[in-house]
């Protein structure tokens, strides 16, 4: 008889007592299932940005040392989660068995992405077989928990596997594009030659509208030509997203001294939190959609510029995210060939 679980996954929680499996600093990887849990069969994870970043700054670009930390990390926690970013990424596999009381419609068989962050995953590596870094994607031999709680997609069928998985690890960024921006608005998004922005940026324009200024700042030439080749905005320039003073003199120019009513920051790194706040008009919103948000540097120094501005800390979860990421590639061909190209 399977055992009786929470559907928040407290019952795999090692330690510290009392913290949900996110927070937690070791959860139990055994994947004998309780009885609302979900077995998967795991192919491929795909790593966080931000986390995959420092891990592959860690080990000095080494594949094998990649592969060390990795596996040093769901060896010493039971999951996935990276102690510098505290970002963990998400996974694709194969539904191998189901709790008895599990709810919710998934069948033996069904190939799914998981949507929730591997930081709070159960996870097993038996074999890492092959570390792609020019695209943060992982392929694995080993098997993944999913709580009653956790959020997944069945895979689509009318595309690629590792094409999904790439849209939909960030799917949080264009949903909240959607819901944020609104006819006539100024968006700036920092990091828009980057996945999350490139989604970004044709949602904004979208939602924007002929009256709408759409501004892609990007962190090399390279990365902001990709974004200017597709259309994608109506300002294009690239810069060092750590010198706010360089990026608030550039789109006050841009915006005649108006600034922006919503900044999104996908960009992976640390210290973007100041350019973020002063492109941003009082009243304003700022998305944060990095994992590399500090929030404490965020509202200290939002305090410490005298800036009232609305922060959002990048939740990757927003209703109907999967759907509208997907959509996007659906509607945009020279966005889907890009990404094809790209991250499959």
């Amino acid at each position: 008889m399977q055992k009786k679980g929470c559907p928040y996954g407290t019952h795999r929680v090692i330690s510290p007592k009392g913290v949900l499996p996110q927070p937690a600093e070791k959860i139990d990887n055994n994947m004998e299932i309780y009885d609302n849990e979900v077995l998967i069969n795991v192919h491929t994870l795909n790593i966080d940005s931000a986390s995959f970043t420092q891990i592959e700054r860690q080990a000095e670009g080494n594949i094998e040392e990649i592969k060390k930390i990795m596996l040093g990390h769901v060896e010493k926690q039971g999951k996935h989660k990276n102690p510098v970013t505290g970002s963990g990424g998400m996974l694709i596999g194969t539904v191998e068995e189901i709790g008895d009381n599990y709810k919710g419609d998934l069948k033996v068989g069904d190939k799914i992405a998981t949507l929730v962050s591997l930081s709070l995953t159960p996870l097993v590596i038996d074999e890492i077989l092959a570390v792609r870094p020019d695209i943060d994607q992982v392929d694995i031999k080993g098997h993944a928990i999913l709580f009653q709680s956790g959020i997944y997609a069945v895979l689509p069928e009318d595309m690629p596997e590792t094409l999904a998985l790439s849209v939909l690890d960030v799917a949080g960024a264009p949903a909240q594009a959607a819901k944020l921006v609104k006819p006539g608005d100024t968006v700036v998004v920092i990091g828009g030659g980057g996945k999350s922005g490139l989604l970004c940026l044709y949602e904004a324009k979208k939602r924007a509208g002929i009256n709408g200024n759409v501004i892609c700042i990007g962190g090399s030439p390279k990365s902001t030509k990709r974004a200017e080749d597709l259309g994608l905005a109506d300002h294009y320039f690239a810069a060092d997203a750590t010198d706010a003073i360089t990026i608030y003199n550039k789109i006050m120019e841009l915006t005649d001294g108006e600034l922006a009513d919503i900044v999104i920051n996908c960009v992976n790194i640390e210290n973007t939190e100041m350019a973020s706040i002063l492109a941003c008009k009082d009243d304003g919103l700022v998305y944060f959609f990095s994992m590399a948000t500090s929030f404490t540097k965020a509202a200290l120094g939002a305090e410490g510029v005298g800036k009232d501005v609305n922060m959002i800390i990048g939740n990757g979860y927003c209703k109907g995210h999967a759907n509208v990421a997907l959509q996007v590639l659906r509607e945009s061909e020279p966005l889907r060939k890009l990404f094809q190209e790209m991250y499959a």
